[in-house]
């Protein structure tokens, strides 16, 4: 456990008038060790506590709190998890971190395996780094929805894949957090020739056993980048083998949807994009449970689109700007623009396909697109006013991108302005009008 060390007391908090102070650290609560952020939230509940704080010259004190229940005492922790994340001891095949260029920051190559990460964040878990007390504390805690990276429910290749004897504990931890009423979202990363096919279908089969807790299950291709060197040999999957997974997956969807009322299982919008095969409809999304996972992402923007270009009023105001975006998604973002362009008719917008020199040409998605790859690739076009680049490539809250460019990089190299451009349509079409 780290130390739970406070770096902020909020302004006429209970903390303040207590007199804790930043650089103090909370000791415990009511005699109990604070582990981490839901040991904080679920042992502050009361209408009387006691806490342990200690000083930052070593002295310690032991305050009583009378409050309202539930109410916060006002301290902010040095990391928001109050502990330092799991780390994963799995050598997955398919690790997109043992893909990275050399040189990146160090953060980039920590692999977490955490399931309050999971909760709180959205994270991907696959159980196997957890041990009997952790799963004990996600129900004790009622952490829901969890997120769990299967990949596949045949024991021997789960263990093969993941390189850890204890994947084959999957189903003895599903059944506990199912009989538990923990919600669950399930991801597979699908292999060509290793984990599709008939482990694909047994995959899905199995996993739907856990609806209704079980919610969702996404299934993502395997993405390669240029840096795979000594790494397990792994073939993308090519337009023909897009449209037999989509085939495949479909027959189960029609077939889950009429035995449980749920499509269940969901395809990332990139095995639509690489078969060359229209997005499904707004609806076969089921309110979009896996958006983060880049599935039906293209299919709500769309939508979203539509509805803020139906209501959007024309106007002869001038703008030139381009759009930079991932390579794959390039007709996509270009029917959007020409629609818009239309609609403006004094709008010019260009769209400009990032090619991944950064990561390899492979890697197409938009997410993974690189400052360094813009300038380079940009700095001789025709860009307008405005260059707009995807939020999803860009660090969390943040102007950085994985190559630790940051806005200002790309428009004193360019010479442009640069707009973060939204994922959701509205916004989209919102950000360019009011350019």
């Amino acid at each position: 456990m780290s130390e739970n060390i406070i770096i902020k007391v909020e302004p006429d908090s209970i903390a303040q008038e207590m007199g804790i102070e930043v650089g103090d650290i909370l000791l415990d609560i009511n005699g109990q060790p604070v582990k981490d952020v839901f040991d904080y939230r679920y042992l502050i509940q009361d209408e009387y506590i006691v806490i342990g704080i200690r000083k930052q010259d070593g002295e310690e004190w032991e305050l009583e709190i009378e409050k309202d229940e539930y109410e916060d005492i006002g301290i902010v922790f040095e990391t928001g998890l109050m502990d330092k994340a799991k780390s994963c001891s799995n050598k997955c095949i398919f690790c997109f971190i043992d893909q990275l260029p050399k040189g990146m920051r160090d953060t980039l190559y920590f692999k977490d395996d955490d399931s309050r990460l999971s909760f709180l964040q959205g994270n991907y878990v696959t159980l196997t780094n957890m041990k009997d007390e952790d799963l004990d504390r996600i129900i004790f805690y009622h952490l829901s929805p969890i997120n769990v990276s299967v990949h596949t429910t045949d024991m021997e290749l789960r263990k093969y894949m993941l390189k850890n004897p204890n994947a084959a504990r999957l189903f003895e931890q599903l059944e506990k957090l199912y009989k538990a009423h923990i919600e669950m979202n399930f991801q597979i990363v699908l292999c060509a020739g290793i984990n599709d096919g008939k482990y694909l279908d047994k995959s899905i089969e199995d996993l739907s056993r856990f609806i209704p807790f079980g919610k969702s299950m996404s299934i993502v291709p395997f993405g390669k980048s240029a840096h795979r060197q000594g790494l397990y040999p792994i073939k993308l999957f090519t337009p023909e083998q897009c449209r037999t997974v989509i085939e495949q997956v479909t027959k189960w969807q029609n077939k889950l949807f009429k035995e449980k009322g749920t499509r269940f299982c969901f395809l990332s919008d990139e095995f639509y994009l690489t078969a060359g095969l229209p997005l499904p409809e707004y609806d076969d999304y089921e309110g979009f449970p896996q958006l983060e996972n880049g599935v039906g992402m293209l299919t709500l923007m769309q939508d979203e689109f539509d509805s803020a270009i139906e209501e959007l009023a024309p106007d002869n105001k001038k703008r030139r700007l381009s759009v930079a975006t991932g390579r794959i998604a390039y007709d996509f973002i270009s029917g959007l623009c020409n629609k818009l362009s239309e609609k403006l008719s004094d709008t010019v917008i260009n769209v400009y396909p990032i090619r991944n020199d950064f990561f390899g040409e492979t890697i197409t998605v938009s997410g993974l697109i690189t400052g360094t790859d813009i300038i380079n690739q940009l700095k001789d076009k025709d860009i307008g006013d405005y260059l707009l680049i995807p939020e999803n490539a860009f660090r969390a809250e943040t102007t950085v991108m994985l190559d630790d460019t940051d806005i200002s990089d790309i428009e004193k190299a360019l010479n442009v302005k640069v707009v973060i451009s939204a994922d959701e349509g509205h916004r989209f079409v919102k950000q360019i009008y009011e350019l």
